[in-house]
């Protein structure tokens, strides 16, 4: 294994854009290129621009006739077939959509494959976790769901075991959907309370079905959630279920709208707590997965002061040379923001609270304490399926 780090880039993922009114700015993807490279990180990753995906890795997925109606949407957009999902308010068709949105998704795969055949250690997309797409339709600014199709090329070539954790403010539903029934699969999923936002799904009862029963693991967070319960239910989770299902390759999803920043959703996640969950990954990665991790974006809503700093943080992990969160950013960065969008960019790679403080699980815990009686749910809910102690 060569040991060093992939990112997966091209351009034109930039053209991922569902319009000037959209919250999902292509902007956010090119200031954090743009902030990766103001950093010198290139130096210190491979920067590879992987193939898109073909019809039959698409296949492994999602269902041909909703390719099929992708492509129509992309060739005609006024035409979309809103069954599907297209041309709705989240998931506007827009002219060359099946392309884009299969080179995004070629990213993963590729991230898959270099992983998996030891041509990198760690490789990362941050362009990717676009985890609400389902096998038939388009979801949640979502149309190819790449983190399932990495987890499916991954099944393809001969992995029995992988490990998915998604850390977005949303459920990963459509990730959790393609292998609900696959014991092959385990999907962890830390996220805002279904009652309170969109997709309404990951409660923590949802465990998965059939020979996949106990893969599915779903922590539904109380609304205003801050760094210390955040982190605090990420250790109280995610490494006792690693450490039993001994996985081969680590997929992670780090969505940037847990931030207290972001405009949809209702966390009080900062960047630095985003920056020890990243942290905590590469560190789970090594312990139970062989040091094999392939690490994708998702959400993140704060396209200027949040996205940008949290993604770059995610690619300096991985290229094993983490940023210190007093780290100072470039001015010439700071002055592409400004050419870019008109706003002031932060001048720090922190929010000012690091070193971010929790509690462990095993010190105990507060039966009237909300983000305690979440974890608690999920625990009892899907640990006694895996043989480990509620």
């Amino acid at each position: 294994m060569s040991g060093r780090a992939q990112l997966m880039w091209d351009e034109a993922v930039t053209g991922y854009d569902f319009g000037p009114d959209h919250p999902m700015d292509p902007v956010r993807l090119a200031l954090t290129r743009k902030l990766v490279g103001a950093f010198g990180l290139d130096r210190e990753v491979e920067v590879v621009a992987a193939r898109p995906a073909g019809e039959s890795t698409l296949r492994l997925v999602h269902r041909e006739d909703y390719i099929e109606a992708v492509k129509a949407a992309s060739a005609d957009p006024a035409g979309a077939d809103g069954s599907y999902g297209l041309g709705t308010l989240d998931d506007p068709a827009f002219a060359g959509m099946h392309e884009v949105s299969a080179l995004i998704a070629g990213q993963s795969v590729g991230a898959a494959e270099a992983v998996w055949r030891g041509d990198a250690e760690h490789a990362v997309n941050f362009a990717g976790g676009l985890h609400h797409a389902m096998p038939g339709g388009a979801s949640g600014f979502c149309v190819y769901n790449d983190a399932s199709l990495a987890i499916a090329r991954l099944l393809e070539l001969g992995a029995e075991r992988v490990a998915y954790v998604d850390v977005d403010v949303h459920h990963g539903d459509g990730v959790q959907a393609a292998f609900w029934e696959d014991p092959r699969v385990l999907t962890i999923s830390l996220h805002e309370h279904p009652r309170m936002l969109f997709p309404g799904t990951g409660w923590p009862e949802e465990t998965g079905a059939g020979a996949g029963e106990g893969a599915a693991v779903n922590v539904a967070l109380p609304a205003g959630t801050g760094d210390a319960g955040w982190v605090r239910a990420f250790h109280a989770v995610v490494p006792e279920l690693l450490a039993e299902f001994r996985p081969q390759v680590l997929v992670s999803q780090h969505g940037a709208d847990t931030h207290f920043e972001d405009p949809l959703a209702h966390l009080a996640v900062s960047l630095d707590a985003q920056r020890a969950v990243q942290m905590a990954c590469h560190e789970l990665a090594h312990e139970y997965a062989g040091g094999k991790w392939v690490a994708l974006g998702g959400g993140g809503y704060a396209v200027v002061d949040v996205v940008p700093r949290s993604w770059t943080h995610l690619v300096a992990i991985a290229a094993g040379r983490p940023l210190a969160p007093e780290t100072v950013i470039p001015e010439d960065w700071r002055q592409d923001v400004y050419a870019l969008t008109r706003q002031l960019g932060p001048q720090r790679m922190t929010d000012g609270r690091w070193p971010v403080s929790w509690a462990s699980w095993e010190s105990g815990y507060d039966p009237a304490d909300r983000l305690d009686q979440a974890v608690r749910a999920t625990r009892r809910a899907v640990f006694p399926l895996r043989g480990l102690l509620a």
